[in-house]
């Protein structure tokens, strides 16, 4: 099920950007630390890029993928929902955003079971805009 106003939108993902990073609720977690893996989907509107062929009129995938690791990498946090947050917040800074989806894999966490990965997903929208006109 879409979010209302996304329906018409287009899907831009980042699959498996790999991050190593010091994350966890471990003392361990935070000296070693570990990979983690990033996936995004960013709902936005491309028909101004494609029409006039413009990377300013979509999201600079390349760029957004070094900023989401370089966001990843920074201060250490306990939760990798905290993580996820943080991406999201990071991706819906750009204009054309309408919508993120996060996935944040921790496929090494300590978990005494075998076991293939764990993961987070969150899906945020950019807050709706105020309706224009007089103030009341």
């Amino acid at each position: 099920m879409s979010a209302p106003g996304t329906e018409e939108l287009d899907i831009l993902t980042l699959t498996g950007l790999e991050v190593f990073a010091h994350h966890g609720v471990f003392d361990f977690e935070r000296e070693n630390g570990q990979r983690f893996v990033i996936d995004v989907a960013l709902w936005l509107d491309t028909t101004a890029a494609a029409a006039g062929d413009a990377l300013a009129e979509t999201v600079h995938y390349g760029e957004l993928a070094v900023e989401i690791s370089e966001s990843v990498a920074a201060d250490p946090v306990d939760l990798i929902e905290t993580l996820a947050e943080r991406v999201a917040t990071l991706v819906l800074a750009h204009r054309p955003v309408q919508r993120v989806r996060v996935v944040v894999h921790k496929p090494g966490a300590p978990i005494p079971v075998p076991f293939t990965d764990v993961s987070v997903t969150i899906t945020r929208s950019r807050p709706a805009s105020p309706p224009e006109g007089p103030a009341s």
